[in-house]
């Protein structure tokens, strides 16, 4: 019989207040996660911060001793298929910057969201923009740094990719670098129409992001419920089992061969949220519960 793999690292996106470290740390312990995602900055500006070396330090230093792989989130403003050059020129300025500070922090990973070509008709010169624009970001980047994860989006607004097929064409356009990766929301993909709550849906879906980007490429799944039906493409994300995906198909999730040694983070509602059935913590003991036999399952 094969040995069981490791538990899956099961964490949140952490509340920061009070500093990278001192709050992030102690959000981390209180949750219980075993992985984390952070914001470096305003998640709806432009702005690019430094950061503060000594949190910097501490929070680099906690991550090691409690073995917990980390992630960073761009701000939601990041599009390189924006028509608008300022958009474009400000999206690879947090980029770059973003890639630069998860360096600093010692994480696995970048997130940012896939995109819109916004206009009609653009979806070509979009993809264009992300060769001519992003491309050499990824050649100038450390070859050993951080991945930069492509999240694909709920699929409003003439979205790059919101699919999983999509992510296809939009790694050709960036000649599938070696620093891609994917970042699997199940919130943003129910949004956009993949059915994960039908039996074999998520395992369909899985299978066909693999065929889609390759083996490897997945790097982070955010593990979210929605408030919305299958197709809705509205981002609205709720806790595990409190949604129109349900338990079952996290189950599946945890299952498939591609997630096996994947970081799960949770952007469901938190504890600070001020539901009383609400919790990070609580859906990353659910995960945990539902990873227990998807391990056993793989050993045998």
């Amino acid at each position: 019989m094969q040995l069981a793999p490791p538990a899956p690292a099961i964490g949140a996106h952490i509340q920061i207040k009070g500093g990278l470290a001192k709050g992030g740390l102690a959000y981390t312990d209180a949750v219980g996660a075993s992985a984390v995602q952070v914001f470096v900055g305003n998640p709806r500006g432009w702005k690019l911060t430094d950061g503060d070396p000594r949190q910097d330090a501490l929070f680099v230093e906690g991550c090691a001793e409690r073995g917990v792989p980390s992630f960073v989130h761009t701000p939601f403003l990041v599009n390189v298929g924006s028509p608008t050059e300022a958009t474009v020129d400000q999206s690879i300025a947090s980029i770059r910057h973003n890639l630069a500070r998860a360096a600093q922090l010692g994480c696995a990973g970048v997130v940012v969201h896939a995109g819109s070509a916004v206009g009609e008709d653009r979806y070509e010169s979009a993809l264009r923009q992300l060769h001519e624009r992003l491309l050499p970001v990824l050649d100038a980047a450390p070859a050993d740094g951080p991945r930069l994860l492509i999240e694909p989006t709920a699929g409003g607004g003439k979205a790059l990719a919101a699919t999983v097929e999509e992510l296809g064409p939009y790694f050709a356009a960036l000649e599938d670098h070696p620093l891609l990766g994917v970042c699997f929301d199940t919130c943003h993909v129910w949004a956009a129409g993949h059915d994960l709550a039908a039996p074999g849906g998520m395992t369909a879906t899985l299978d066909a992001l693999t065929a889609a980007v390759g083996p490897g490429r997945l790097g982070l799944v955010h593990a979210n419920d929605s408030l919305d039906e299958c197709g809705s493409k509205r981002d609205r994300h709720t806790t595990i089992g409190e949604g129109s995906i349900g338990v079952a198909p996290f189950a599946e999730l945890l299952a498939h061969p591609s997630v096996a040694g994947v970081p799960l983070v949770v952007e469901t509602p938190s504890e600070l949220d001020g539901s009383p059935s609400a919790g990070h913590k609580r859906d990353i003991d659910l995960l945990r519960s539902l990873a227990a036999p998807a391990a056993d399952s793989r050993a045998a």
